[in-house]
């Protein structure tokens, strides 16, 4: 597996991650079995870059993975968030960015995770009420404590992210990035690039739609967050499907899988980018890590773009529900 930089400090990791938010039951039921046998797959496959939240599950996804990491937790390097908070109850949710919130929150997840640092913390939403200027003086203050070892933000805009820099180093922001949704193209890939900070790809494959099991809408359960997802409700869902198909025909025909040359992709896109598919299956990590041994050509870079152009998904990434929260910049 190769390495790229995840922190302004140097420290390295596997150029593809493991995102966990699938063991908090986000995409339907699971098990600590099969959450722990994804996480031994991805260490015998050299992924050592775990990416969590506390809301994941309610915690869930955190405890699952502190039960596993007694005795690993050196093996990995392991980023987490907070800022959203949840009602459990009634299902809202809103944003806290407050310096008592955030290190409440961190503790909980460093209990959960059985750990006493975690490797990157990253505000999970910026709460529009406290200015990013101070959210930066309270991750600064974790980090001088030793709690965190970098600091990230996730869904933030360029500009915000300028404004974070001029407080403080920065190590990673977080932005949905795939073969559909390309909007960190349009100005956050390049701040990232100009200053130094790593773009970690979350959904890197496009929530199962450029990989090489087709959804099927029809099979979500009611807590899958594709059933109420534009891009998967009728007649988009239909409209993307031939497209689909037909990168799943391409991998094909060049020896591979959908999974691995979308990852390819995004890796092929720029040097400071690395993504962290999420899965809960133990077979699905080979696809995954396949793809650091994938050339990608620039014939085929452009042959991708005549297969899957630039703004081919129909619908939006989010419902106006799931909008609540990432910053729009364009």
């Amino acid at each position: 597996m190769k390495k790229r930089r995840v922190l302004a400090s140097g420290k390295m990791v596997s150029e593809i991650g493991l995102g966990c938010m699938s063991f908090g039951g986000f995409y339907g039921a699971t098990t600590e079995a099969e959450s722990h046998a994804t996480l031994a797959a991805a260490l015998d496959h050299g992924i050592d870059f775990l990416d969590t939240a506390n809301v994941y599950g309610l915690g869930i996804s955190e405890t699952v993975m502190g039960t596993f990491l007694k005795g690993n937790a050196s093996q990995f390097t392991i980023a987490t968030k907070a800022g959203i908070w949840r009602d459990k109850e009634h299902g809202n949710r809103g944003f806290n960015n407050r310096p008592d919130h955030l290190r409440g929150e961190l503790e909980g997840s460093l209990r959960r995770l059985g750990i006493d640092h975690v490797d990157l913390f990253y505000v999970h939403r910026r709460d529009r009420e406290i200015e990013i200027e101070d959210v930066m003086e309270t991750l600064l203050s974790l980090k001088a404590e030793g709690k965190i070892g970098g600091i990230g933000f996730s869904e933030i805009a360029p500009a915000s992210l300028r404004r974070a820099v001029a407080v403080g180093p920065v190590d990673a922001v977080q932005s949905e990035y795939s073969l559909w949704s390309r909007q960190p193209d349009l100005g956050m890939v390049q701040t990232c690039r100009d200053l130094g900070v790593t773009l970690v790809a979350y959904s890197p494959l496009a929530r199962g739609m450029v990989s090489s099991v087709t959804p099927d809408p029809s099979r979500f359960l009611d807590k899958d967050f594709r059933k109420n997802n534009p891009r998967f409700i009728e007649p988009n869902f239909s409209f993307n499907l031939p497209y689909a198909k037909a990168f799943q025909a391409y991998a094909q025909d060049h020896g591979t899988t959908a999974t691995a040359l979308a990852l390819a992709w995004c890796l092929a896109r720029a040097e400071h980018i690395i993504p962290i598919p999420g899965t809960r299956s133990a077979d699905h990590i080979a696809e995954c890590a396949a793809a650091t041994d994938l050339t990608i050509t620039p014939d085929m870079m452009a042959e991708i773009e005549q297969i899957l152009p630039a703004g081919w998904a129909h619908g939006d990434r989010y419902s106006q529900a799931q909008w609540n929260g990432p910053e729009g910049y364009c």
